[in-house]
Order: structure tokens, then C-alpha cells, then sequence
């Protein structure tokens, strides 16, 4: 199945238009990408995750509140997760906000600083910086995604790696080294730049429950992705269902 892109102008449209005219509301998308997300975590690592070590880095934004969402589900299927927030907690808008006061009460254990953690985990889940990007990451998302880096682990990332710019699809210093991309909706069109490969890895797709109604008043024909499976590999030189 030919599946189209996005711009990043069109995904801020897709995320306007599901929550002012069909009512889906952020909290909504952001359960549906966080579970996803929890879920490849745990394809990732053979079907089970019971006292798997995974690091959940967590920026402030949207992005950062899916991250919350997978880290809440990922402790409740029994991982040994850890949760890092690389923004200012008291700056959190008040979606992620609620998700990470949510992990607070839970007992989720939190990382503050790249030096605390201990050991080498079996997964790290990049949700630091999403489509928004503009300019170089800085400051402690930019720490964040040097740590993540270099600890040996397989990242996976939601959206797109943090640091890559999703309409260009050029790195910027630093950027995630991806094993594997969990994008939302539709997949952006930066993420299939030759450039960006190193850097996505392998490209999957998850349902936000986005309804072919709203792409049509974009131009653009979208089928049931999703008829059987939330999350789809996508062939990114052809851009199909892989």
C-alpha cells in the first residue's frame, strides 16, 4: 500500500485539526503514541520485557509527554524502567505535565543527571525533541542525546530521531543514532532523505486513530493502514508497507 508524507506544516495541521474540529484531543494522541511506543519497545526486545532495563529520555514538549505515556505502560508490564526528563519540570505545558506527575505517583524511578545512571541498558527510548525541531539541539536534550550515544544500547526513537530535522531531513549536532523510528500518523518527509538513514534507522508507523476524513481535506488519499496491526514497517525507498 502507497503510503504518502507530510510536511512539517502538514503534521501541525493534522494535530490542529484533530483536536479543534474533531475533537480528539491531545491527552487522547498522546495515549495512542505513548502505548505504541511501549509496544515496539517490547517487539524490540523479543516479547518480553519483565526486569529489561529501558531508559525513557523525556523532553518537555509533546514528544516528551508520549515518552511519559510509554513509561507508565512499559512499568506496568513489569520492565525495569527509568525515566529521564531533559526540560525544566516547571515549565512542562499541562499534558505532560499530567503524564509525568503520573509517574511520580506510580514510583517511577527518575534519572536527573547522565552520571547517575547506572550499567549499560537494554533500550533506550528517545522521545527528547519532536517534529518541532528548529536549529541545534542544546543544553541538557543535547547532553541527553550524546549519552544516549554512546552506551551501546539500541535507541529507539519516537517520530524522529531527535536532532533531525523533519522536512530536510539533515542531522544536526548532536543527533540520535537511531536503530529504529516510530513515527506517528503519517511518516515525515525528512525521515526518508538519504541523509537521514543513518539516523532513523528502521522506519515503523503508529495509529493515532487520525481519520481519513481529515487527510482528505489535505489532498491526500489514505487507506486503512492500520486493518491489522497499530504499527506497520514501512519500506522507506519506495515508501509502501513493508
Amino acid at each position: 500500500m502507497k503510503i504518502p508524507t507530510l510536511t512539517t506544516s502538514q503534521m501541525a495541521e493534522v494535530d490542529r485539526l484533530m483536536i479543534e474540529e474533531y475533537s480528539i484531543e491531545l491527552i487522547q494522541m498522546m495515549e495512542n503514541a505513548g502505548r505504541n511506543l511501549a509496544e515496539q519497545a517490547r517487539r524490540m526486545l523479543g516479547g518480553s520485557i519483565i526486569d529489561r532495563k529501558i531508559v525513557v529520555l523525556c523532553g518537555g514538549g509533546n514528544n516528551g509527554g508520549g515518552g511519559m505515556v510509554s513509561t507508565r505502560n512499559l512499568h506496568n508490564w513489569g520492565a525495569d524502567v527509568q525515566a529521564v526528563l531533559t526540560g525544566d519540570e516547571s515549565r512542562l505545558k499541562d499534558v505532560p505535565a499530567h503524564q509525568w506527575s503520573i509517574l511520580q505517583m506510580i514510583g517511577v524511578p527518575r534519572v536527573g543527571n547522565p552520571v547517575e545512571y547506572q550499567g549499560i541498558p537494554d533500550l533506550i527510548i528517545d522521545a527528547i525533541i519532536g517534529y518541532g525541531l528548529r536549529g541545534n539541539p542544546r543544553g541538557e536534550p543535547a547532553r541527553w542525546i550524546e549519552w544516549a550515544n554512546t552506551q551501546g544500547a539500541p535507541i529507539l526513537a519516537l517520530d524522529t530521531p531527535s536532532g533531525l530535522d523533519t522536512m530536510t531531513g539533515v542531522p544536526g549536532a548532536p543527533v540520535i543514532n537511531a536503530a529504529t523510528t516510530l513515527t506517528l500518523a503519517l511518516p515525515k518527509i525528512g525521515l526518508t532523505n538519504p541523509q537521514a538513514e543513518p539516523h532513523v534507522g528502521r522506519l515503523y508507523l503508529a495509529d493515532i486513530s487520525v481519520p481519513p476524513q481529515l487527510y482528505q481535506r489535505l489532498g491526500l488519499e489514505v487507506g486503512p493502514l492500520f486493518a491489522s496491526d497499530p504499527i506497520i514497517a514501512i519500506d522507506k525507498t519506495g515508501l509502501t508497507t513493508g
